[in-house]
């Protein structure tokens, strides 16, 4: 008979587990001989399949993310239990199977004999365990003990975390999902109502130590309050609520890497109060994620810097009296991007679609906000600059941090990246509850869709994902708090970021006609998660640049 609940232990995951991450390693030590030279990785060759390194990508990520959801779902201690430990088991047999379905496909594009592959991932208790745990019965009984319990599973976090995230979903629910339909339907500005509560609140501060006026304790980072609000508020609206405190993020973070200790004594209390609200300014028109690409300029001139050129996707840019701009400070083009700085330029807020500003002294600032078909409320803009004038003191690091703009904006994006897979989290669980909602509350032929097989089995899955992102989301969190993760938190953006259009679809579609059309809200989370895999790095980038190439890295021959 087929299991229809969790086993007592872990083990029989822990094992299947522990024979696709032997393959995974055994490929990816192939496939960086191939690519690698006298210790090196090298690009070019590893762009000779593209396709394999992509995948490879994917797939270290769903094994990491699958033994960090059994780990969560066996320590009793995070409060889990029966529900959990049937979703990580079923979602290990379903990485598993992904594994040794695609080596499989093309074996010898991996470097794996086919007669291998066999031999150490489709053994008889492999075979078995995939068999039990993949059967409908287990989807059905989660399905099952969602809608009994009314919960998705434990989200085991401390108690001050749990209070924290209390606290802000009650002011998604009572505040901001309100709002949310009307902002995106006729593309508003975020209601001044939300960025004052936020505000009052001192969620700006979130990322900034208590020294600088911030939440954060002096002695550590603390990433997980600042992922348990991005969710919850993402949950209510990623537009104009979710997306708020990933600016402030980005820039304080920027700052308390390379700053003077007079920048972060003037600007972190004001980024902290929101008195001062930040707009992030890396990509241009012809160069994207190649950021070492930036050819807008900082020249300098008598006591600082007149900026020129073109910014663009600049989210919140007109809202924004605070920029954070990475320009070229260096003229020599061999320097790339270790020709780059950063520039804190302040300018007037504007509320509309449009903004031009011009400066006493003739510099100027203009912008025009970019029509999208979600991610509404905050607008993101294409930003010309012409002799815009920046004082001498704005520039990060003063005269010590020319040409280590690039890296001080890495450090604010391994933040930025983290945070987009706990929006995306948010997303993805607003979508769960509608989905579950809707498919309990309509009937077709004669009884709720809910009670259908396929409506449990994609409500199951949809929870499983969810969860099992939303904890390897929290792992990375610890690991960024120690100043560790920066790989593992461009894998959890990619991961997160791909399977949010799959939950919202899904969800979308358990709505049936409804779910096109706007009188429900899950048409806009669909819409909203396909951002997701673009901003931030786009998908493609992550996976290639980032994930594979600090894989093929470790085994360079």
């Amino acid at each position: 008979m087929m299991a229809t609940k969790a086993p007592a232990d872990s083990t029989s995951a822990k094992q299947a587990l522990s024979k696709s991450s032997a393959i995974i390693e055994q490929v990816t030590k192939a496939l960086a001989a191939k690519c690698s030279s006298n210790g090196k990785v090298s690009v070019s060759k590893m762009d000779q399949n593209q396709f394999v390194q992509y995948q490879i990508a994917w797939l270290t990520s769903e094994q990491k993310i699958a033994e960090n959801f059994i780990d969560y779902a066996w320590n009793d201690s995070l409060g889990t239990g029966e529900l959990e430990k049937l979703m990580a088991q079923v979602f290990a047999a379903e990485a598993v199977s992904h594994i040794r379905t695609e080596f499989s496909s093309r074996a010898s594009e991996y470097g794996i004999s086919t007669q291998e592959l066999v031999s150490k991932l489709f053994d008889d208790a492999t075979n078995k365990f995939l068999e039990e745990s993949s059967a409908i019965e287990n989807y059905n009984h989660i399905a099952d003990l969602i809608a009994s319990s009314g919960s998705f599973g434990a989200y085991g976090l401390s108690e001050d975390h749990e209070m924290f995230r209390q606290t802000f979903k009650q002011f998604a629910e009572e505040v901001v999902a309100p709002k949310a339909e009307h902002v995106h339907r006729h593309d508003d500005i975020v209601p001044e109502e939300i960025i004052q509560g936020l505000r009052d609140m001192g969620c700006f501060g979130l990322c900034i130590p208590e020294t600088y006026g911030g939440l954060q304790s002096n002695d550590k980072p603390d990433n997980i309050s600042m992922l348990v609000v991005t969710e919850e508020l993402s949950r209510g609206s990623l537009g104009i609520a979710g997306s708020l405190i990933t600016r402030p993020e980005i820039l304080s973070k920027a700052l308390l890497k390379g700053g003077t200790d007079a920048q972060k004594e003037k600007w972190l209390p004001l980024i902290a109060s929101g008195e001062k609200m930040g707009g992030i300014m890396v990509t241009e028109p012809n160069y994207g994620s190649d950021v070492a690409g930036v050819s807008v300029t900082a020249k300098k001139v008598d006591g600082g810097w007149s900026i020129n050129g073109v910014k663009t996707w600049c989210t919140f840019a007109g809202y924004a009296n605070l920029l954070l701009i990475l320009v070229r400070t260096e003229s020599d083009p061999e320097l790339k991007h270790k020709g780059l700085s950063i520039v804190l330029a302040e300018k007037p807020s504007f509320t509309g679609h449009e903004f031009d500003y011009k400066q006493d002294g003739g510099g100027r600032i203009s912008g025009k906000a970019i029509g999208t078909i979600g991610y509404r409320g905050m607008h993101s803009f294409e930003v010309s600059f012409e002799d815009y004038f920046v004082p001498e003191d704005n520039l990060i690091g003063g005269e010590a941090g020319r040409g280590k703009g690039f890296y001080f904006q890495m450090e604010g994006f391994s933040g930025g990246r983290i945070q987009t897979a706990a929006r995306a989290n948010g997303v993805m669980q607003a979508a769960l509850e509608a989905g579950l909602r809707y498919a309990q509350e309509r009937q077709v032929f004669q009884k709720p869709i809910f009670d259908y097989n396929l409506t449990k089995y994609k409500i199951a899955r949809m929870a499983m994902i969810v969860q099992a992102s939303r904890q390897f989301t929290n792992t990375v969190a610890k690991l960024l708090d120690n100043h560790q993760g920066q790989m593992e938190a461009t894998l959890i953006k990619f991961y997160a970021s791909k399977v949010a259009e799959w939950v919202t679809r899904e969800a979308m579609q358990i709505h049936g006609g409804m779910g096109y059309a706007e009188e429900y809200a899950v048409s806009r989370y669909f819409v909203d998660a396909r951002v997701f895999s673009i901003f931030e790095g786009a998908e493609e980038v992550m996976a290639l640049r980032v994930i594979a190439k600090s894989l093929m890295d470790q085994y360079a021959v």
